[in-house]
């Protein structure tokens, strides 16, 4: 945690452990600063990355599937923990994601690509997407986050 402060700031050293506490408590961490990677769950793994990339307090943060391999309880925890970056401390955030829930959770504006046809599809605010697209491809994107978990049973049986 501490070493993007060290190797990028001349803060004495308390100081630097003083801010990767401070950004470990941001993510909820606080009392697992002496924790190595493989003594913490893949969640706390994730919250972790964001510290660190938090540590310097960047404009912009960049994400990458950041909910993979995680379980929906974890995903929900990071969804709000990265608005709560993008809110409090006023971060662009840039993501890339499949998770439907997490675009609605976390998004401001979307732009929806189609890989066959090399090119942005759509875009918009989330809500506006998934309400007014005539765009086929767009629809089926979010009319598959709108059926329900029965509806979605249904349709297999």
């Amino acid at each position: 945690m501490a070493l993007p402060i060290s190797v990028y700031t001349d803060l004495p050293e308390d100081t630097v452990n003083a801010l990767a506490r401070l950004k470990l408590r941001m993510v909820k961490l606080s009392g697992y600063e002496e924790f190595y990677p493989r003594e913490i769950s893949g969640g706390m793994k994730k919250r972790a990355a964001l510290a660190r990339a938090m540590a310097l307090n960047p404009r912009i943060l960049f994400f990458d599937e950041p909910s993979a391999g995680l379980d929906p309880i974890s995903t929900y925890e990071l969804d709000n923990l990265i608005s709560y970056v993008n809110q409090s401390f006023g971060t662009t955030i840039v993501m890339v994601t499949h998770d439907l829930q997490t675009v609605l959770t976390v998004a401001n504006r979307v732009i929806l690509i189609d890989k066959r046809r090399k090119g942005i599809i759509a875009e918009g605010t989330p809500r506006f997407l998934m309400d007014h697209s005539r765009n086929s491809l767009v629809r089926k994107f979010f009319d598959s986050f709108s059926c329900s978990s029965e509806d979605r049973a249904r349709s297999i049986l």
